[in-house]
């Protein structure tokens, strides 16, 4: 028989047990205070055993969890939550007790020294002093004084919710902090009083030291001092530009009245401004305009918004012009100009920003050779300015000149000519970007196609000998955009070559070339050379090739010196060293980058050789130094332009039309008693003089060119005079007085030219204006033998005989049925 069940509450004895022992937790006596229901003893014994074992197994089941929830491998470096909430913790209690800190040990300095700010010093390279910028403009006025219609619009540009917000905007501060530490330049997002602080008691320097002093300095300036108190500072500390600092210096520089009678449209130019002081002169710098005026629509408008101005006082507000700028007394010459350059430089290569600059101190080391710079001006002086008669002569008046000079190795800007005197014409003509480059950015189409093994439409390598047609007004092939450009004079010329159309410039090869090219190639050309991207009217298009771009003569002179250079574009430079208290400003790295391949650009060379030599730029031999170059003349003769170098040395030349009382273009028709200025008139003869002085103290030198295939036939030679009598008396490149009519192609008696065969012995390579003669020379007839001023046959060999007699640059051979080159006469030429 089995074992009865034990009674309930009976705990079953351990087999393991010796009899009269108890097995642990039986029958424990309970504890103290604790009654146990009568009779039933030893079931609560029972019960608080079977907890007991439950609680153990919780533990047991707990730890195994624990250890199955152990992190290992990798996930032992991961910090737990309570690490990330402690660091978190941590950090904000360091950043209050620094913020703290930085608030206790940081006091209002006294107003540094941009309140009675230092000159800047320029030196030319060899350490003499170039100019002298001048003390600070500075008039401080009460807010009073200031109408509110002008302070709501500096706030309207500034900080629209000055009055509302607190000293400081952390948000901002951070992400201009973290730009500067990561060199993605400067970005303001300061408030006024942030922005006063820096003006008025720290620097313009971008450090995060500098930024830290702001912040501090800027909460306690806005817990102890007003909104109008920190307002009327800024007022008076802001740089405006002009050498004005201050609301007051401003009103004047500009309108030439006292901030008190400042309209709200005049107020918001002022505003203007703030943003970019040098940028926004629409008067120094009129190619920025555009930006300008934005940004004052900006402001207007958010004075509408802010409820400031009515809608219908907005609408009928017109932009204020400013008034002309008057410079220092110092700046005078070429000094200011050259100051102004240099300037531009340095804040558009984010040297310097322009307020840090005006705040002074800085002593420059520039890139201007002092001798080379006084050739240039005597060169303008002796060629051009001592030859205008403004009083008797209406367009004498409107006469400008700008000029530049680079060493094409190193980059080097060496000589700079502005106009007559930076006191009297402000405008710099070496810099502004408002006149056409004309046919000076022909060469540029030619090395693109080089560089980019161009084709003609027929499938034939563009080289400096290809055959184009060169008639006028001849339709473009290959373009969607119906053009059929004219030829300087309405010259037809027939069949010539590139290098024969490059000497003579003729327009409607050059128009056909940029397409067979592509136009956007030709561009990216261009801008590898170093024209700006951002020029004005710089769109790709047929009419591109006769240089409808405005590009300053600074920018072409760039673009020139890399052709020199062999195709090696080394960004120019005018500042060799800035220092500042001992401490020197780094600058940036110019690198140079091979734009376009040597043979491209030294093929372009040979071709300006020729130019020079041949065509027309011949007034550039009296510098007796190898040379190659273009002349440009731009729409309505409003520019003439003559753009040359040798092997060392790149000067562009640029005469320029501006009428002085409204600033408008003009052309230049009848200036300095002439009926047309060309660039191989007084540009070319100005940098013939330039270049000789400046090169006076080396040896002439060859260039050293490696051309592409197909490049090495020689040269037409140069055309043959036909009256030397009237050749002694002129100075090369110079032009009639008279614009004679327009040339024609005619026929000769004797015979004609059909696919390289003459009947008669005799071409019609000359061209004729009418009349005839049996024989001898006539200025603008027809022979039957002899000469005629229309061009020269040098040795074009025929099937029916040889040809006789001299037409001056009529043909230069007969090569498979073309006949190259009707030369008009100088009057009709760039």
């Amino acid at each position: 028989m089995s074992d009865p069940s034990p009674p309930p509450g009976w705990t079953p004895r351990d087999p393991d047990t010796p009899d009269g022992q108890q097995a642990p937790g039986a029958d424990a006596p309970p504890p103290s205070g604790e009654q146990v229901p009568p009779g039933n003893a030893k079931g609560a014994k029972g019960a608080k055993g079977a907890k007991g074992a439950k609680k153990a197994e919780r533990q047991r089941a707990k730890a195994a969890k624990k250890a199955k929830r152990k992190r290992t491998g990798w996930r032992r470096l991961l910090p737990t939550w309570r690490m990330v909430l402690g660091a978190f913790l941590l950090c904000v209690l360091l950043v209050c007790g620094a913020l703290v800190a930085g608030y206790l040990l940081v006091h209002i300095p006294p107003a540094n020294a941009a309140a009675t700010a230092q000159s800047n010093v320029y030196l030319y390279t060899d350490g003499t002093q170039l100019a002298r910028d001048g003390e600070v403009n500075r008039v401080n006025v009460p807010l009073s004084q200031i109408p509110l219609t002008v302070q709501e619009a500096v706030l309207a540009a500034e900080d629209r919710d000055f009055h509302s917000e607190r000293a400081v905007d952390p948000a901002a501060m951070l992400r201009a902090a973290w730009n500067t530490a990561t060199g993605k330049g400067t970005q303001s997002g300061s408030t006024i009083t942030q922005q006063y602080v820096k003006n008025y008691y720290l620097g313009q320097e971008q450090t995060i030291k500098r930024k830290v002093k702001e912040f501090f300095i800027a909460i306690k300036l806005g817990r102890e001092k007003s909104k109008n108190y920190i307002l009327e500072g800024y007022l008076n500390t802001s740089y405006f530009g002009r050498n004005a600092y201050g609301i007051q210096a401003a009103a004047q520089a500009y309108y030439g009245k006292d901030v008190g009678k400042l309209t709200t449209a005049e107020g918001a130019y002022l505003a203007t401004l703030l943003n970019s002081p040098s940028a926004f002169d629409v008067i120094a710098h009129p190619q920025g305009r555009g930006r300008a005026t934005a940004r004052w629509n900006y402001v207007l408008d958010g004075m509408v918004k802010k409820g400031w101005m009515t809608p219908a006082e907005r609408a009928t507000t017109q932009f204020p012009e400013p008034g002309k700028i008057r410079p220092a007394a110092g700046l005078s010459g070429q000094r200011g100009y050259l100051v102004e350059a240099i300037k531009d430089y340095i804040v558009d290569n984010k040297i310097l920003d322009d307020k840090t600059l005006a705040e002074g101190g800085y002593r420059i080391t520039t890139t201007i050779d002092k001798t080379r710079q006084t050739a240039m001006v005597d060169a303008v002086n002796d060629k051009m300015v001592s030859k205008l008669e403004p009083d008797k002569r209406k367009a004498d008046r409107f006469v400008r000149t700008g000029a530049v000079s680079i060493d094409p190795g190193t980059g080097k800007v060496v000589a700079l000519y502005g106009g007559i005197d930076y006191t009297k014409q402000y405008v710099n003509n070496a810099t502004r970007h408002d006149y056409q480059v004309a046919s000076t950015f022909k060469p540029f189409v030619f090395a693109s196609a080089v560089q980019n093994d161009s084709r003609t439409q027929d499938g034939r390598t563009i080289t400096p000998y290809t055959i184009y047609n060169g008639d006028n007004k001849r339709r473009v092939v290959g373009t969607r955009i119906p053009y059929a450009p004219e030829n300087e004079g309405q010259v037809s010329y027939g069949n010539i070559t590139v290098n024969t159309a490059t000497d003579l410039s003729v327009n409607t090869v050059f128009a056909q070339m940029v397409v067979d090219v592509g136009t956007d190639k030709v561009k990216q050309t261009a801008i590898a050379l170093g024209i700006p991207e951002n020029t004005p009217n710089f769109d790709p298009g047929p009419a591109m090739a006769l240089g409808t771009m405005q590009a300053s003569v600074l920018d072409m002179t760039q673009a020139y010196a890399t052709l020199a250079d062999h195709g090696r574009h080394v960004p120019h430079t005018f500042v060799e060293k800035i220092t500042k208290a001992g401490d020197t400003v780094p600058l940036p790295p110019r690198d140079p980058a091979q734009a376009v391949s040597r043979e491209a650009a030294d093929t372009t060379t040979s071709m300006l050789v020729s130019v020079v030599d041949n065509g027309t730029g011949t007034a550039a031999l009296a510098a007796g130094h190898p040379a190659a170059g273009k002349t440009g003349t731009g729409e309505l003769d409003r520019s003439a332009w003559f753009a040359a170098y040798t092997p060392n040395l790149v000067t562009v030349v640029s005469m320029m039309g501006q009428d002085p009382d409204t600033g408008s273009l003009e052309s230049l028709y009848g200036a300095l008693g002439e009926a047309r200025i060309g660039g191989g008139g007084y540009p070319a003869r100005i940098w013939a003089q330039y270049t000789k002085t400046a090169l006076a103290d080396s040896d002439p030198v060859d260039f050293d060119l490696e051309l592409m295939p197909g490049a090495n036939r020689p040269p037409p030679p140069p055309p043959v005079d036909p009256n030397p009598s009237q050749s002694q008396e002129e100075t090369p490149g110079d032009r009639p007085s008279g614009r004679p009519s327009r040339p024609t192609r005619s026929p000769s008696t004797g015979g004609q030219t059909n696919g390289g065969r003459t009947d008669g012995g005799q071409t019609t390579g000359g061209r004729t204006d009418g009349g005839q003669t049996t024989g001898g020379r006539t200025d603008g007839g027809q022979t039957t033998g002899g000469q005629t001023t229309g061009g020269q046959t040098t040795g074009g060999q025929t099937d029916g005989g040889q040809t006789n007699g001299a037409t001056n640059g009529a043909t230069t051979g007969t090569q498979g049925g073309t006949t190259e080159g009707l030369r008009p006469p100088a009057d009709l030429l760039e």
